[in-house]
Order: C-alpha cells, then sequence, then structure tokens
C-alpha cells in the first residue's frame, strides 16, 4: 500500500511539474528571444541567420503553414520596404500576433530589419 501511496505520489508530482512548465513555456521562449536579441553578433552573421529564417518559409513559391492555422505565406520579394520594417515592427511590439513571426522579429534589431527589408524589396516578386 505505501508503494501504491509513493507511486501515486510521484506521479502527481511530475504531473503537476509539467503542467507548470507547459504553462510557463511560452514566458520562456520570449525571455531566450530577448536575450538572444540583446547578445552582440558580427552584423553579417547575424544578417545571415535572420534572412535565413525569413527565407525558410517567404522564400518557397506556394508554401503553406500549419501553425497555427494552415495558410498561404506570402513571397515579400519586391515588397515595399517600409512596409516590411513597419509588419516586423508591428510583429516585435505584439501589435501583430502570429506566433511564428512574433518569435523572429522579437530577434532583430532596427537596423536587421531595415537590411532585411531593403534586400526583399530590391528582389524581384
Amino acid at each position: 500500500m505505501k508503494r501504491i501511496l509513493i507511486v501515486l505520489l510521484g506521479a502527481a508530482l511530475a504531473a503537476g511539474v509539467a503542467a507548470q512548465s507547459k504553462k510557463d513555456a511560452p514566458k520562456k521562449v520570449e525571455k531566450a528571444a530577448e536575450q538572444k536579441a540583446a547578445e552582440p553578433q558580427q552584423s553579417g552573421q547575424a544578417f545571415d541567420n535572420a534572412l535565413a529564417m525569413c527565407e525558410g518559409c517567404h522564400g518557397i513559391a506556394g508554401y503553406k503553414t500549419a501553425f497555427p492555422d494552415v495558410y498561404h505565406v506570402p513571397k515579400i520579394g519586391g515588397q515595399q520596404p517600409q512596409y516590411i520594417v513597419n509588419a516586423l515592427k508591428a510583429y516585435k511590439s505584439g501589435e501583430r500576433s502570429h506566433p511564428s513571426m512574433r518569435g523572429i522579429a522579437a530577434t532583430l534589431t532596427d537596423a536587421d530589419m531595415q537590411k532585411l527589408a531593403e534586400h526583399y524589396g530590391a528582389a524581384k516578386r
């Protein structure tokens, strides 16, 4: 009986820890993104990393994503640079709410946003 009680208590404790971890996960992700954004990086490497994040979705013709819903990901090549900067700032501030874009924008500096906007603005549609 004592053994069963210990097993049940252990399972309950594990479930409580898992639930708390799940609850805290968004805060941890946001905090990690803030810390990452604060870390100094070489400008070339930071731009290459940011560009790779964008290309992973926006560089694939006809790409659809399934998180948080299934939708068509717009190609951003040829888009007005100021539109891109404004959109990224809105994601970073939370004014726009797409979870993946918020996470990515949180890691970008204003200079990164401007360089990305200029890169995509100069690209063909």
